[in-house]
């Protein structure tokens, strides 16, 4: 053998293709390959020589002297040296005999040379001499192609058949991976699929779930651009690096070989599956790669091009699987964020509309939070700082930092009247500063406008090299700034009906005239969960001839609207009972009234009585409201006014009719509004009628006066809550104390 050491450069093949060339060479050979060193410890074996010599523990770190036993093969090896090996090592040709992996000895003819190399290393190169040796190796050779080849068809026969009209993402993607890796004896496969920006990893097969690979490859900027170029498979390995290289520490950027065309790629190691040896397949459909697959290896392994092809293969009948998966994750994604942002809607609301002392912009803060750790971002929060309006961010590592970029010149895509998402990818200016610091660079800058007059930012920050924020979580951003404007908009114009209501309800405050022959006294609670002004009132108004009118009513809703009802219902009232109308001709008039005075969804439950002193009767009207409690002056007994119709202000045409009841000196009325009945323990269980009966006997019994009976029913109403009341209570008692003619009737009467 001719004694010439490869050179870096043989024949027009680069330093890059040795290897690769070497590793071919190895697998093609039909001849038996090893390389030991001075000490005679085997380096590197083939898979012929690994099929032909006995080696139990492998053939690499065996003493090559083992494999060419001599005739006093049990005496003690020694030192080793060449010119004891049963044939020469200056490249000539020699017959000798090996131990082979079937028990016999099998005739050999076997060349050894020194290689040119540090060290002391020689090459030997062994074919069986007997043609039937060789042909069974041959045979066997052919066997295990064919194995591989069945193997291959085998696996993509699995992968059409499992994934054939797919409709769960993860099972498909799981399926694929899993067949792809099985199929090609690999140790790892991944898939990115297309974005606007670049190809976001999608997939990773349970073997490499441990390592952690590239989550985004930005257009233009790795390996896949070489692979959108050349539009098949492409056969890359690893190259080791150089002992300059390793000098340096952290090796930021490695040497890829591509194996087809020798062109040597330089990429960032952040950017690189975790193999040595790998196979990138564009996934093409309508004229577009919509998938990156890798498939790898983690040692140094051969890459067939019959095995590119197969991968060809296999991505041309993926790719219309994969399209249909990529809309389908994209719709699946969009419906999660929607699904995220309603949530997050009722949150703020909640807090806008519960009475929740902190409010809106102050629980702010917690759903940002929230969408940080949704989106997988860091929530930076980030002021206007100087005249010159520069970021002041509050960073996660270096804290509070003033960066030289001015908020007013980040501008965006998503821009909607005084609020804004700006992206932050990674080419940008403020993110190469906050690179430079070491600090998450790419995401998004959240501008919510001016809010209560303070103008309000954040920063939802990914790290460096992470995949940056997609179209459809900007878009999501997007619309939670709009919620977040039109929610605290709608927070100020509650505030403002809240005060306009408590203006209406201050000039139509609810009062009990005096009238002679009956004490009375009321309550009003407003419901502590909304702390909103609501629609309940009642009045008692003084009649001639010893005539009163008794009003209690409830309208629907809250705010300016509710007050605004009440006030005209309490003002129409009053009028008709001057008018002297019978309650169910004054509740028909209002009811005409109502339907056309407010929106049609509003409407009233009424209590309207009569009472007439002289006759000792109430006449009354029921519309829709509660019945009245009628407690006897012994309050042995108790009764309901329940004579019913319908609400007041929802349909024409509604029939109302009177109740009629007789009074007694010392019988007690008591009116109420649906929130005393309705009111709920912390376990949800109602107040209702029976507890109310039972409240009102207790309260009525012998000993407990007439003054302050309403009030202790509130109190009783409170500790049944736990001073949690969800709807307004207003309660009115009237005690009858003088039935018939005048006291001073009554007086000459005794006289």
């Amino acid at each position: 053998m001719a004694q010439r050491g490869l050179s870096r450069r043989v024949e027009g093949i680069g330093e890059g293709s040795v290897v690769g060339t070497l590793s071919k060479l190895l697998q093609l050979t039909c001849e038996a390959v090893l390389v030991f060193d001075g000490s005679g410890r085997v380096l590197l074996a083939n898979e012929e020589a690994s099929e032909l010599f006995s080696a139990p523990a492998g053939l690499v770190g065996t003493d090559v002297r083992l494999l060419f036993p001599s005739s006093d093969a049990d005496a003690s090896l020694g030192p080793f040296s060449p010119e004891a090996l049963p044939f020469p090592v200056d490249g000539t040709a020699a017959k000798t005999t090996c131990a082979s992996a079937t028990s016999r000895p099998v005739a050999m003819r076997v060349r050894c040379d020194t290689v040119r190399a540090p060290g002391e290393t020689y090459l030997l190169l062994a074919l069986p001499m007997e043609a039937t040796e060789l042909a069974d190796r041959e045979t066997e050779r052919m066997l295990e192609d064919l194995r591989r080849a069945n193997h291959r068809l085998s696996g993509t026969l699995n992968i059409v058949l499992d994934t054939i009209d797919a409709d769960d993402l993860q099972a498909l993607f799981g399926r694929v991976l899993e067949e792809i890796t099985e199929t090609m004896e690999a140790d790892g496969t991944l898939v990115y699929l297309s974005e606007s920006d670049g190809f976001r990893l999608r997939g990773v097969s349970s073997s490499i779930l441990d390592d952690r690979p590239a989550r985004f490859m930005p257009f233009g900027r790795s390996i896949e651009r070489v692979a959108v170029r050349d539009g098949r498979t492409m056969r890359l390995r690893v190259v080791a690096p150089d002992a300059d290289s390793l000098r340096q520490g952290r090796l930021t950027t490695r040497d890829v070989v591509n194996e087809e065309t020798h062109e040597m790629l330089r990429v960032r190691s952040s950017m690189l599956p975790p193999f040595t040896s790998f196979m990138v397949v564009p996934v093409w459909f309508g004229g577009h790669v919509i998938a990156i697959i890798e498939v790898g290896w983690r040692r140094l392994h051969p890459l067939p091009k019959e095995d590119a092809r197969l991968l060809d293969s296999v991505a041309h009948y993926l790719s219309v699987q994969l399209a249909s998966a990529f809309t389908a994750l994209r719709s699946q994604r969009a419906d999660q964020l929607a699904s995220f942002e309603t949530e997050l809607r009722e949150e703020l609301l909640d807090a806008a509309t519960t009475g929740a002392e902190e409010g809106t912009l102050e629980h702010l803060g917690d759903v940002l939070r929230e969408v940080a750790d949704e989106l997988d971002a860091a929530l930076v929060r980030v002021g206007e700082g100087g005249d010159e309006g520069l970021i002041v961010a509050d960073l996660p590592l270096n804290g509070p930092r003033e960066l030289p970029v001015r908020l007013g010149a980040l501008t965006g895509p998503h821009e909607t009247d005084g609020v804004a998402v700006v992206p932050i990818p990674p080419e940008s200016e403020l993110s190469v500063m906050l690179r430079e610091l070491g600090e998450p660079c790419v995401g998004a800058l959240l501008d919510l406008g001016e809010p209560v007059g303070t103008r309000r930012f954040a920063m939802l920050l990914r790290p460096d090299g992470a995949e940056p924020l997609d179209e459809l979580e900007a878009e999501f951003l997007a619309d939670l700034a709009v919620d977040v404007r039109d929610i605290v908009r709608g927070e100020e114009a509650r505030e403002q009906d809240k005060r306009i209501a408590q203006a209406l309800q201050t000039g139509m405050r609810n009062e009990l005239q005096d009238v002679d022959g009956i004490t009375a006294e009321a309550v009003y609670s407003s419901a502590t969960a909304t702390a909103s002004v609501g629609g309940d009132f009642y009045d008692l108004i003084r009649l001639p001839g010893r005539r009163a009118c008794v009003i209690m009513g409830d309208v629907s809703g809250k705010g300016v609207e509710a007050a605004s009802v009440s006030a005209a219902v309490k003002t129409a009232l009053g009028a008709y009972a001057w008018e002297g109308l019978a309650p169910a001709r004054m509740v028909r008039s209002l009811n005409e009234f109502l339907l056309g005075f407010s929106r049609l969804e509003t409407f009233a439950t009424l209590f309207v009585g009569l009472i007439d002193l002289a006759e000792g009767t109430i006449r009354y009207c029921s519309a829709g409201h509660p019945p009245a409690l009628m407690v006897s002056a012994d309050a042995r007994q108790i009764s309901a006014l329940d004579v019913q119709s319908g609400v007041v202000g929802a349909f024409h045409d509604i029939a109302y009719q009177d109740g009629l009841a007789q009074l007694a000196e010392g019988d007690v009325l008591l009116l109420y509004t649906d929130g005393t009945t309705e009111a709920r323990d912390e376990h949800g269980a109602f107040f209702g009628e029976d507890g109310l009966r039972e409240a009102v006997m207790r309260e009525s019994a012998d000993g407990k006066t007439f003054e302050g009976f309403v009030g202790r029913l509130l109190v009783t109403l409170d500790d049944f809550t736990g001073n949690r009341l969800e709807d307004d209570v207003a309660m009115v008692a009237l005690r009858f104390d003088e039935i018939g003619g005048t006291a001073a009737e009554k007086d000459d009467a005794g006289r």
